[in-house]
């Protein structure tokens, strides 16, 4: 969203006299550095889009064409396609679309006009594109002639040094590649072109990943695809890869910031200078650069478990995403949170509670739900009363804990049952109590908030209906079909699309009806939606590719049997340590990828089950977002709010506080993560509950309709520490700890900045 946007919503909101009635909460905001085009560029760019998002439905339906018509058509491929050539054009297809989209920097109004010698090198490199897809278009024409030679009935590309192929490859297409996308990646710092036309540098690197694509996907079917990991793999792939890898880092940048590119570099640097450290980041012989591209562009690296799920489960749930943003389903949740909870004190952070958590369970990212639905409640938490600080932190720790709310958490609960094996359904079901104890606590924090400031809620002139939208509750059925068919034991992508459907079906009792017009407009909503999170996840490949090479993660796992050979809390404090460190500035789905590659193997050797370990390592690598010092989320919510970004940064983490209690307190007490008899988890539910009750009254001071002093708030947060481990006698140390609070506060009432109250005191 543009510094303007922002300006604009909260001055409107403030001076807002009329009913709340959201309208396009869920759109995406324009992003500074996005191109805004008109006439055939954009219908061009839509209808890429739209391909790009309707083919990922098709494939993953394992529908094609010919099935749906009966024509046969042997120039389309039949779906499902071959996994990792599926994953190749994956990425292709969004370097493509973002590389058109997104521009190096941002826009700017003076931007200077381009010089002709600018313009010449744009056109000049397009000639070593040229040649690299020129001599791409040759291997796949000889990979196809029959005319390699075989073993075991596959082909073998035999570009061995000193082959005729081998200096093909070297001379015709890697090193004019890599010119292309390297100099692309210079000229477009350079190169100004108006916001409504395409740049020829962005060009040149659109037509360099289609060569990536080009080149990998026939070689991949050869026996090559054996020699990936090894010295044997061809100087051809390395050379792709390479160019690849370029390829997402610079997009990764322009769309996500530079955080995660900065700590991929790190990655990077390390595999070729591991050899020279000393300790556990050490490793025995040196990385040649051909060896490890071969294998980062590999299912052990960028088209391994997080390109996997990006190209499953998160491309699906973008669809529907876009699908409920069209059909204005989503606007319809924010109103129903803001007639259900607006009247209560302080009501619009309880429906930023409600209603971002909701949308941030879709929409996978905290920040962006962060700028979606925080133009709306931002401002009107600052109007009952809420300081900008806190109003901005309430909006960045609701959309940070939708990202830990079932049954959709964001996407993170796919590359977890892609990861660990384990069912998704399991993962949706354990996740249930921990997201209830987190939103339980966070109501508690603005609640308490709320009391202590004496606000008010928001009069009934100033809310939509409830009435009218109790009349239109058939708008939550996609959600419920959602759910209903998972557990009807659908698979996750058959659930979805079920829940697509049921969206566009639903529009038609609305005035927003669904026609071929929307539903392709949804498409092409969703094809530009994905491109960041693809971006992100393949460049978060490029990390796992690192660690699963070096084996560095097995060696965090060592550390941390030492460290539980001390202490076995020392060791998960350690790890929640890494998590959160290797989580800071990424999204949700690339934080938890790399800490679960890095930090869950260990926790698992510590004999923690598997499914806790992974939930340990996904909830802080969730919280990242919003620990200083490197807290998007906060800092997006900040942008609105107009506060301090590190202030709201601290009190985001405060009123989040509790996401940092949970992961201890499952760990302690599995039946918080369903794994139990049922009057375990009821009562673990309860009396977690009543613990996360007491922590936010210490930390609020607010306890039990009044103030209270600095030395009960200690006692509070020490009875809710008691309800942590779960066991019958710590549980009634913790609630006779509250009713002793209880006691003092009632009978001897001390003041705020009182001193503990002395035995004969007045």
């Amino acid at each position: 969203m543009t510094d303007a946007r922002q300006s604009d919503a909260v001055d409107d909101t403030d001076q807002l006299e009329g009913p709340v009635l959201a309208e396009g909460v869920d759109e995406d905001p324009v992003e500074k550095n996005r191109r805004l085009f008109t006439g055939w560029q954009y219908v061009l760019i839509a209808t890429l889009a739209t391909l790009y998002a309707a083919l990922h439905m098709a494939a993953l339906n394992g529908l094609s064409i010919e099935n749906m018509t009966g024509i046969d058509l042997p120039f389309l491929p039949t779906f499902p396609v071959e996994t990792w050539n599926f994953r190749i054009a994956h990425i292709a297809g969004a370097l493509v679309l973002g590389f058109l989209m997104f521009s190096p920097r941002f826009f700017a109004e003076d931007a200077k006009p381009e010089t002709r010698m600018i313009s010449m090198a744009g056109i000049a490199l397009m000639i070593p594109a040229a040649i690299a897809v020129f001599t791409t278009l040759q291997f796949i024409a000889l990979v196809n002639s029959g005319d390699l030679p075989q073993m075991g009935g596959i082909n073998t590309w035999a570009a061995f040094p000193g082959t005729d192929l081998y200096a093909q490859e070297l001379r015709w297409f890697g090193i004019p590649l890599l010119i292309a996308t390297f100099g692309g990646i210079a000229l477009g710092w350079v190169e100004h072109r108006d916001r409504d036309k395409f740049a020829t540098s962005d060009i040149v690197l659109a037509v360099c990943a289609v060569t990536v694509a080009l080149y990998l996907i026939p070689i991949y079917s050869t026996a090559a695809r054996n020699s990936v990991g090894t010295s044997f793999v061809p100087i051809g792939v390395a050379f792709a890869a390479t160019a690849g890898a370029a390829l997402i880092l610079e997009l990764t940048r322009r769309v996500a910031g530079l955080a995660l590119v900065i700590i991929t570099a790190v990655f990077l640097v390390y595999t070729f200078t591991a050899h020279l450290l000393p300790g556990i980041l050490a490793v025995q012989n040196p990385y040649s650069w051909q060896r490890f591209f071969g294998h980062v562009y590999s299912d052990a690296g960028i088209i391994g478990a997080t390109t996997a799920v990006s190209s499953t489960y998160i491309i699906l749930f973008i669809i529907f995403a876009a699908f409920l943003q069209a059909s204005k389903v989503g606007d319809y949740f924010v109103n129903f949170a803001f007639a259900a909870a607006g009247r209560s004190r302080g009501g619009p952070a309880k429906v930023a509670i409600f209603a971002s958590g909701l949308m941030g369970m879709i929409n996978g990212t905290s920040a962006g739900n962060v700028v979606a639905t925080g133009s709306l409640t931002i401002p009107l938490m600052k109007k009952v009363g809420y300081h900008k600080r806190t109003a901005g932190a309430v909006e960045a720790a609701a959309s940070t804990g939708g990202q830990i709310m079932p049954p959709i958490m964001g996407a993170g609960a796919f590359i977890m049952a892609e990861i660990t094996g384990i069912p998704y359904t399991d993962i949706a079901v354990a996740a249930i109590l921990p997201a209830v104890l987190y939103f339980v606590s966070v109501y508690f924090m603005v609640d308490m908030e709320a009391a202590k400031l004496g606000m008010r809620g928001m009069r009934e002139d100033e809310l939509p209906k409830f009435r009218k939208l109790v009349r239109q509750v058939y708008l939550f059925l996609p959600i419920i079909i959602l759910i209903a068919a998972l557990f009807m034991g659908y698979s996750v992508i058959r659930a979805g699309t079920l829940a697509t459907v049921a969206a566009a079906v639903v529009s038609w009792l609305t005035p927003y009806r669904m026609g071929w017009r929307s539903i392709l407009k949804a498409f092409e909503l969703a094809g530009v939606m994905s491109i960041q999170i693809i971006a992100v996840c393949a460049c978060a490949g490029i990390i796992v590719g690192v660690i699963s090479l070096t084996g560095v993660g097995a060696r965090f796992s060592l550390v941390l049997l030492d460290l539980a050979g001390v202490s076995q809390l020392l060791a998960l404090f350690f790890a929640m340590c890494i998590a959160i460190l290797l989580g800071m500035g990424m999204p949700t789905t690339a934080a938890y990828a790399v800490a679960a590659s890095v930090v869950a193997p260990g926790l698992v050797q510590l004999g923690i089950p598997l499914l806790t370990a992974h939930f340990f390592v996904f909830y802080f690598a969730v919280v990242s977002a919003i620990t200083p010092p490197v807290a998007l989320a906060s800092y997006a919510a900040a942008g609105i709010s107009g506060a301090n970004p590190m202030e709201t940064s601290v009190a985001s983490f405060k009123i989040g506080l509790a996401a940092f209690i949970v992961p201890f307190m499952f760990f302690y007490n599995g039946a918080l993560l369903m794994d139990g008899t049922w009057p375990e988890i009821i009562r673990s539910g309860i009396t977690a509950t009543f613990g996360v009750f007491l922590l936010s009254a210490g930390v609020q001071g607010w306890f039990m309709g009044g103030r209270s002093a600095w030395f009960m708030r200690v006692a509070l947060v020490a009875a809710a520490l008691f309800m942590i481990e779960g066991g019958w006698i710590t549980d009634f140390v913790g609630i006779a700890a509250a009713v002793a609070i209880y006691v003092i506060q009632k009978v001897f009432s001390p003041a705020p900045n009182a001193t503990i109250p002395v035995r004969g005191a007045d």
